[in-house]
């Protein structure tokens, strides 16, 4: 503990990271309380709906819960780790802003439709950043498989690297099981992680 307060206490005398700290914290909230409104923007839009041969070959089946305990648990360790480490998490708070403004971004610029059988994904935790609402049109690209590439790209250690890695692709191809997402939406997030990563890193080292 006394470890994790002088880690914290050298970072912070540091003023460049306290600046870049404080203006990612305020951003990160402002676009948490403008997800609602986007959102519900994006779900009154007609969409097209994709022909995904990948998952015209699968069963739509529901399996909600591998993926939240997926998602959730390798969250949780990577914020254990990182609250040891305040420029990793610094990286990664950055990161998470530049993943949540492109993908807004992607979004908008590619309206889609879910697809077909699409079974709702059971996340209570997520809603709450929607405003409690049921939202199915937030497509390409995925943000739960680009969650945990970001994840997998500022972990530090091999063995967490390893399990978001694992994760990361299993919850891909349990998302396109539960037909959730199209094949593009899952292939395409682990880039936008990286570029994410790369911007962050950038950042942070100015």
């Amino acid at each position: 503990m006394q470890l994790l307060r002088r880690s914290w206490q050298i970072s912070w005398g540091d003023t460049g990271f306290k600046k870049k700290m404080i203006a990612g914290s305020i951003t990160l909230v402002l676009i948490f309380l403008t997800f609602p409104s986007f959102f519900r923007y994006i779900e009154k839009r007609d969409g097209a709906v994709l022909n995904d041969w990948i998952l015209a070959c699968l069963p739509a089946i529901d399996v909600s819960i591998p993926i939240m305990i997926g998602i959730w648990g390798v969250l949780l360790l990577f914020v254990i780790r990182a609250t040891g480490r305040p420029r990793m998490f610094l990286t990664f708070v950055t990161a998470y802003i530049l993943l949540c403004v492109s993908r807004c971004l992607t979004i908008y610029l590619v309206p889609l439709s879910p697809p077909v059988n699409m079974i709702a994904l059971t996340d209570p935790l997520t809603s709450v950043f929607y405003g409690g609402q049921s939202i199915s049109k937030d497509l390409f690209y995925s943000g739960h498989t680009s969650l945990l590439a970001l994840v997998y790209f500022c972990s530090v250690k091999k063995p967490d690297r390893l399990l978001a890695g694992i994760c990361t692709v299993l919850v891909g191809i349990l998302l396109l099981v539960q037909h959730v997402h199209y094949t593009t939406d899952v292939v395409f997030a682990p880039l936008f992680a990286w570029m994410a990563h790369t911007l962050a890193n950038k950042w942070v080292d100015l």
